[in-house]
C-alpha cells in the first residue's frame, strides 16, 4: 500500500472513530453557590447543540437535586447499572431539553471501583452534579472526572470559601488542574479580576492550575425558569444568562480532552 493511500485509510479511521467520553464534575465548595443550577443549564445547552448528555445526580433526591429542577424521575440509579440490576437506557429519565438524567444512588467503594463509562453508552458527555461530604471532599465517582469544575460567587464568602476548598482538594486527591466558574456576575470586568487573581494564588501558592471556565451574569430570569421547573436555557433562551450558558456550554467542546481517571479493575462487560 502507498504512503498516500495508508495517510488516506489511517484519516478516514480517525474520522469514523467514536468521540472519546467527556466526564466533568461540577460542585460549589459551599451552599448557594448554584452548582445545579449550572449543570442543569449546562446540559441543556449541550443538548441543544445535539449532544448525547447524560447528567448524573449525586444530590437525588433532595429538594435541590438536578431531578426536582427538571421534576423527573428515574426508574434506576447509576448503582443499579453497575449492579447490572437495571441497563443504564432503562433507567434513566430524558427532561424535556433532551439531556438524561441518571440519580447516582447508594454507591458503595465496591460498586465505585467497578465503575466502567462503557456501561453509559451512547452518552459522550457525562456531567456530575457533585456532592461534598462533611470534610469537603469528592465522592469516589466525581474523582474520576477528567475535569473538576468549581462553581463560585463573586462575593468574598465565596471567595474565600472556594479558595479553602481548592486546598482540601489538592490535599485529599492530588488536583493540579481546576476549572472556575463565576455564577451570578454583576460586574464582568471585576469577575475577571476575581478569577485571575485566584489563579495567580493558586499557582504560586499551591501549585495548582485554575483555568477560567467563564461566567454567568446575574439574571432575575433565572428565578423564573426555576418556577417553571425548567432552565433558563429552556425558558428563556433570548435572556443574558441563557446566552452566558451556551456559550461555556459551546467553550466545553475546545477543552483538552482529558480521560476519565478510572479504577484498575472494572467489571467486565
Amino acid at each position: 500500500m502507498s504512503k498516500v493511500v495508508a495517510d488516506q485509510a489511517d484519516g478516514l479511521r480517525r474520522l469514523l472513530a467514536p468521540a472519546p467520553m467527556r466526564i466533568v464534575a461540577i460542585a460549589g465548595m459551599a451552599r448557594g453557590m448554584g452548582a445545579t443550577t449550572v449543570v442543569t443549564n449546562l446540559a441543556a445547552g449541550l443538548a441543544q447543540q445535539g449532544k448525547e448528555v447524560l447528567l448524573l445526580d449525586e444530590h437525588h433526591p433532595g429538594p435541590e437535586s438536578a431531578c426536582q429542577v427538571w421534576r423527573v424521575e428515574p426508574r434506576g440509579t447509576l448503582a443499579d447499572v453497575i449492579a447490572r440490576r437495571a441497563r443504564c437506557e432503562e433507567s434513566v429519565a430524558r427532561a424535556a431539553c433532551g439531556a438524561c438524567v441518571l440519580p447516582v444512588g447508594r454507591l458503595s467503594g465496591e460498586l465505585a471501583a467497578a465503575f466502567d463509562p462503557r456501561l453509559l453508552q451512547p452518552s459522550r458527555i457525562i456531567l456530575i452534579d457533585a456532592a461534598l461530604d462533611r470534610a469537603g471532599r469528592l465522592s469516589a465517582l466525581a474523582q474520576m472526572a477528567g475535569e473538576l469544575v468549581l462553581v463560585l460567587r463573586p462575593n468574598p464568602s465565596a471567595i474565600t470559601a472556594t479558595y479553602s476548598g481548592i486546598k482540601q482538594l489538592h490535599y485529599a486527591h492530588g488536583h493540579k488542574q481546576l476549572r472556575l466558574l463565576l455564577n451570578g456576575v454583576a460586574d464582568v470586568p471585576g469577575a475577571q479580576r476575581i478569577t485571575r487573581n485566584m489563579a495567580d494564588t493558586g499557582s504560586r501558592y499551591l501549585g495548582v492550575s485554575l483555568q477560567v471556565a467563564g461566567s454567568v451574569q446575574a439574571d432575575l430570569r433565572m428565578s423564573g425558569a426555576r418556577y417553571l421547573n425548567r432552565t433558563v436555557v429552556e425558558a428563556f433562551p433570548a435572556s443574558v444568562a441563557a446566552a452566558d450558558f451556551r456559550r461555556i456550554a459551546d467553550d466545553m467542546g475546545q477543552w483538552p480532552w482529558r480521560p476519565a481517571v478510572l479504577p484498575p479493575n472494572p467489571l467486565p462487560q
